[in-house]
């Protein structure tokens, strides 16, 4: 029984995305190198800029979970590579897990527009609609 107790308090560890390794990451010379270099030589990015496609972002991290408790992250890199507007590598920035920022979630709801119903006018608009009698499923020439 013990034994079932410890196994079930182990540590799980997960990795996401592709962690890029120090001499991939050499390999790229801003001003040298082009889109098509960057996705040879690093791959195709994890995601890119929402409104332009001048920044690409290589994401990875590493979470430990133990038992029930909530994910921990224990390891990030986020590889930023921006480009120019003729597609040469401008910059090259790499940030790990203590650069990070947590983002605040807003709790608001974005309003509808229509009538608030209750269950009353629900019910009472629903009067009428049943019992018209029965119909024909049947498609025509059957």
């Amino acid at each position: 029984m013990l034994c079932f107790g410890v196994a079930a308090c182990s540590g799980t560890v997960n990795t996401h995305g592709d962690k890029l390794e120090p001499d991939r990451l050499n390999e790229l010379v801003a001003g040298q190198h082009t889109r098509d270099d960057v996705a040879a030589i690093l791959g195709s990015p994890s995601s890119t800029s929402p409104f332009d496609d001048d920044s690409w972002y290589y994401i990875s991290n590493r979470t430990e979970t133990l038992a029930f408790l909530a994910p921990k992250v224990t390891e990030q890199q986020v590889v930023v590579v921006k480009f120019n507007s003729e597609g040469i590598v401008q910059e090259i920035d790499k940030l790990g897990l203590d650069q990070k920022r947590e983002v605040d979630i807003v709790d608001r709801e974005t309003p509808t527009t229509g009538n608030d119903v209750s269950i009353l006018d629900e019910f009472i608009g629903n009067i009428g609609r049943f019992g018209g009698g029965a119909t024909d499923d049947r498609l025509p020439g059957q």
